[in-house]
């Protein structure tokens, strides 16, 4: 079955028409059984994958399904991330029987938002630009004319119309090969010893889950980390953490995080589960299957219209990549804590996400990336520079595609030098990135850890902030702005903290 979701994935990818996918990976496969239970998922990116986790049984226990469906979806507060990641399912049948679910999420840069890049710095989810509750695309094989017709109206000149329906057809061909082999499984194993196949994955990854987790010692294990702001007023906004942990289960209570706030920092529940997930499943050995069994045995309380579970109508594009990034901060620096000689420093705990464009009579053009920084060392290693970590599992931008597609040139990309924090083992080293505009562009900037440091551990000191600038003044964290032809935009990314003294 991983071998399923990586095909889907190679298909996703080879036929997608934005850089944004075929060049970066910002997308995801998985398969999930007929109760919308995790089967199997690629090595794509976790916050997408574990938010399907979290709740795909709920969505597909909406519909009436039918051989021929497809449902779309990207609401952030009924099963999605935030509205630039769209969600495709689609069933699978055997001998009439509904068997399973072949799913994938794809970014993408338009999604209908006035900012162009649909990464604003927004205040409520309908600035964030078309929102797609769970309906059908296709309907027993019939499309949904009026529905398609809206997708592919996002964008408004021919060239990027044809783009983004690539995009969704590209989505669309990647189920079908999903469906294709896991109907091709099924059909080799028979209904009957499929469904005994997928209870003994189950229990076998529940009982290595279980493995796992019982060598943390049973207690109770706080920690607290902040976001720098949300770029509305609001700054220093509090997550707390009380880990408990005994022989049977895992709760990660978020009691006495911050409430939800203006600004788009604000993180969905399904968001939320995906980042505690992450952690726990980097704590189980390596072969252990990505099935609902491993799950089990970790519960997840988050107090409602809090930063960490909002409530509609919260603006939230910056939750699935900001605060999920600090969200990981904070249940690892609770297991510091518990397993003191197992876990690592903060990595870079931000996504750095750049959203770029030009919508004019002369010129229409979006384009989104984040990008990479230090990981955070840990006992045995030093920390990796320039890379994405945790809940982003995507590439850089090619320089050369970047230039090809749009007008925009990188004049610098160097590893920035001492970002790192110093100790026995070092973090890694963010990166530094300059690009200079060939046109007018209106810029977003979403990126964390401006004000804050990435801590170290084990007396291992601190990395170095983030830093933004056009030409030479210094940026919030969170902005929009206008940049003139010939100016330049340089985000310099968060180093990881150090483990260990010197």
């Amino acid at each position: 079955m991983e071998a399923v979701c990586d095909e889907m994935g190679v298909v996703l990818r080879r036929t997608a028409f934005s850089p944004n996918i075929k060049d970066r990976f910002d997308f995801s496969c998985a398969l999930f059984d007929a109760e919308g239970q995790l089967c199997a998922q690629a090595a794509h990116i976790p916050v997408h994958l574990g938010s399907m986790a979290f709740a795909c049984s709920d969505i597909v226990n909406r519909f009436d399904w039918m051989e021929g469906d497809v449902v779309i979806l990207n609401d952030p507060f009924l099963g999605g991330t935030h509205l630039p990641d769209v969600t495709v399912i689609s069933p699978v049948f055997f001998e009439n029987n509904l068997a399973g679910f072949v799913v994938n999420r794809a970014h993408h840069a338009n999604i209908g938002s006035d900012s162009p890049g649909s990464m604003p710095n927004s205040s409520s989810l309908e600035e964030e630009g078309l929102v797609i509750s769970p309906q059908y695309l296709y309907r027993k094989g019939e499309r949904n004319q009026k529905l398609f017709s809206l997708l592919k109206s996002l964008q408004k000149n021919t060239e990027n119309n044809e783009e983004i329906g690539g995009d969704f057809s590209a989505q669309l061909s990647a189920l079908y090969t999903g469906k294709q082999r896991l109907y091709e499984l099924i059909a080799s194993l028979g209904l009957k010893g499929f469904h005994r196949a997928l209870d003994a994955l189950n229990t076998y990854g529940e009982t290595l889950a279980v493995f796992a987790l019982k060598n943390i010692p049973a207690g109770n294990y706080y920690f607290e980390d902040v976001m720098d702001d949300d770029g509305r007023g609001s700054s220093n906004l509090v997550i707390k953490l009380k880990l408990k942990v005994s022989s049977e289960k895992i709760i990660a209570d978020f009691q006495g995080t911050d409430p939800q706030v203006k600004g788009n920092v604000n993180c969905p529940l399904s968001v939320t589960a995906a980042a505690v997930y992450y952690v726990f499943r980097c704590l189980m050995p390596e072969h252990t299957p990505a099935c609902a069994g491993i799950f089990r045995h970790i519960i997840l309380r988050a107090p409602e219209a809090s930063l960490v579970n909002a409530s509609y109508p919260a603006a939230v594009v910056a939750g699935n990549v900001e605060t999920s990034s600090r969200i990981v901060d904070v249940v690892l620096g609770a297991l510091a804590k518990a397993l003191p000689d197992h876990i690592p420093a903060a990595s870079q705990g931000s996504m750095n996400n750049i959203a770029m464009g030009n919508y004019s009579e002369n010129s229409y053009w979006d384009y989104y990336e984040t990008l990479a920084g230090g990981m955070g060392a840990g006992p045995n290693f030093d920390g990796l520079s320039a890379v994405h970590t945790h809940m982003t599992n995507t590439l850089n931008t090619p320089v050369e595609s970047l230039e090809m597609h749009y007008p925009i040139r990188i004049s610098s990309y160097a590893i920035r030098k001492n970002s790192g924090g110093k100790g026995k083992h070092h973090g890694g080293e963010g990166l530094s990135r300059v690009y200079e505009f060939l046109e007018d562009t209106t810029v977003s900037i979403l990126s964390e850890r401006r004000t804050t440091a990435p801590w170290g551990l084990a007396g291992g000191g601190d990395a170095r902030s983030g830093e933004n600038y056009l030409d030479a003044k210094i940026l919030p964290g969170k902005c929009t702005l206008k940049a003139k032809q010939g100016q330049k935009l340089t985000i310099n990314t968060p180093g990881g903290g150090a483990w260990g003294e010197s």
